[in-house]
């Protein structure tokens, strides 16, 4: 049996993983400003405590960035996603059981060791399974699942909710990502060069690589160490642009329900109203941000030289936005839908952006070096989130201001961080 264009299936696979994942971690952050109350929870303590949540959540999600990125080098992605999911429909489970801050924090902390292996999985999965030239579109149809995924769970989530109570909603949404295993184990049999229901004319593609690329191949590529890895400016400018980057977008993530409640006073049923727009904005811009760049690629532009143009957009797209959300915040509460209108060309700004820096690694690496500098570069953004994630509960107590300044401050950073740490000569792996 042949299945044409079998890498767009492994791909939207991909996606639909990356979608249930945020719907899984979403919950907590659209749930918390309605439930904290349960666990004896004050009101001026409940962000103080959905930081300790997020902050538990976060140092698991570093650890596991490196750990499953050098996983899917060593067991490959169709096993090594497969464990991943497994733990996080899981870990999401056993929130429902959870009857205290201590227990949110230790389930927090396994979901976010397991959630963490969908990001270095994607980035190496799109590099086996497409060339340069589409890979940027590739990881923006699989950013694009972050924020459909964060589309859909208000919605989802809010409804669960009044229907059946927060406990269930855990338990059902858990179920997810346990049935989206079967799909994934019958149609990602192997790796292109063996996959036995791939077409000729589809393997050749994928495969193929420029004359004048000086990587070597997957066979030839050395396996370097995370101590060798880091000798390579490339890898460090990677590294520190998503360690800027990244906080941005978990700046929202994490505060947009409990910033909306505070500031609009929204009740439940407003946030699963209101808080899918950030987010449709979010997938349009990975969508275009990705195929912004592969154009680019198709039309004779090297591949890091488009990467970086289609970061310089998305960065500018984001300070533009984040400067208008303050020149305009003391008015925003007259105007909510304004609100999210600002802070979706925000998060669309983000999105052009981020998966064309996620897809770097497969542009300056290969072989088994993919996974491991996409989780390296992953444990840096968490570090920068935890940063944000700890200073967010006192910088807000009296306004939202210096919120979205230090949003603000950090996409400049990424921009030198890109252009001036990473090399402009595609490296080959060598010592």
């Amino acid at each position: 049996m042949k299945i044409k264009g079998l890498r767009w299936w492994i791909i939207s696979l991909i996606g639909l993983a990356t979608i249930i994942n945020y719907v899984d971690r979403s919950a907590i952050n659209i749930l918390w400003p309605y439930i904290y109350t349960e666990f004896g929870i004050a009101d001026a303590d409940n962000k103080s405590a959905l930081a300790v949540i997020t902050t538990f959540f976060m140092i698991a999600y570093a650890l596991g960035q490196t750990f499953t990125g050098k996983l899917m080098d060593s067991v490959g992605t169709r096993i090594g996603m497969t464990l991943s999911i497994i733990g996080w429909s899981i870990s999401i489970s056993l929130h429902a059981f959870a009857r205290s801050l201590f227990s949110f924090s230790i389930f927090r902390f396994m979901l976010g060791f397991s959630e963490a292996g969908n990001w270095p999985g994607a980035t190496k999965s799109n590099a086996e399974w497409f060339p340069p030239k589409e890979r940027a579109l590739a990881q923006g149809i699989f950013g694009a699942g972050a924020s459909l995924g964060s589309v859909i769970s208000a919605p989802i989530i809010v409804l669960l909710y009044v229907a059946f109570g927060w406990k269930i909603t855990f338990v059902l949404i858990a179920g997810l990502g346990l049935v989206w295993i079967i799909p994934w184990l019958v149609i990602n049999k192997a790796t292109p060069d063996k996959h036995p229901w791939l077409t000729d004319k589809e393997r050749n593609f994928i495969l193929d690589k420029p004359k004048e690329s000086t990587h070597l191949t997957i066979a030839e590529a050395p396996i370097l160490t995370w101590k060798e890895l880091l000798k390579f400016r490339n890898t460090w400018g990677i590294i520190m642009g998503r360690f800027f980057i990244d906080p941005v977008w978990w700046l929202f993530v994490t505060w947009l329900p409990t910033f909306l409640k505070e500031s609009f006073a929204f009740d439940i049923k407003q946030i699963g109203s209101f808080t899918w727009v950030p987010y449709l904005f979010a997938a349009i811009g990975s969508l275009a941000g990705g195929y912004f760049s592969s154009r680019l690629v198709k039309n004779g532009i090297d591949a890091e030289k488009a990467r970086k143009n289609a970061i310089a957009i998305g960065c500018t797209i984001m300070i533009i936005s984040l400067l208008a959300i303050l020149y305009y915040l003391s008015n925003l509460k007259e105007t909510p839908i304004f609100a999210m209108l600002l802070i979706g060309t925000t998060l669309f700004g983000f999105q052009f952006l981020i998966g064309n820096l996620q897809t770097l690694p497969s542009d300056y690496f290969n072989g088994k070096n993919v996974g491991t500098v996409a989780g390296m570069a992953g444990t840096a953004a968490v570090l920068g989130t935890l940063l944000t994630t700890w200073a967010v509960p006192i910088i807000t107590k009296t306004s939202y201001v210096s919120f979205f300044v230090l949003a603000a401050v950090l996409v400049p950073l990424t921009w030198i961080s890109i252009k001036y740490i990473t090399t402009k000569k595609v490296i080959s792996n060598k010592i």
